[in-house]
């Protein structure tokens, strides 16, 4: 077998093994969060890898479906949660 050949197969397998690894240890965080903002609620369930970053991140995807604009979004995800839920 030739060279490049080699080497080209061991980058592959490197990245296959790098892609696998980071899927296994995305989801170690899951919370399901519900925000209330103008009178309307949005509940989302996020997976992640840091606790914090899961929780910010489920905040903004359900302050997404309730606010309009940039000023809406900013003063929703400043919001308290209505409920957090850690599920894992």
């Amino acid at each position: 077998m030739k060279k490049a050949a080699l080497i080209g197969i061991v980058f592959l397998f490197v990245i296959v093994g790098a892609l696998v690894y980071s899927t296994m240890t995305l989801g170690t965080h899951r919370v399901e969060v519900c925000m209330e903002f103008n009178g309307m609620t949005s509940c989302r369930t996020v997976s992640g890898s840091k606790r914090e970053e899961t929780l910010r991140t489920a905040i903004a995807n359900a302050c997404a479906t309730i606010s309009s604009g940039v000023t809406d979004s900013m003063a929703c995800d400043r919001t308290e949660p209505k409920k957090v839920t850690w599920l894992k």
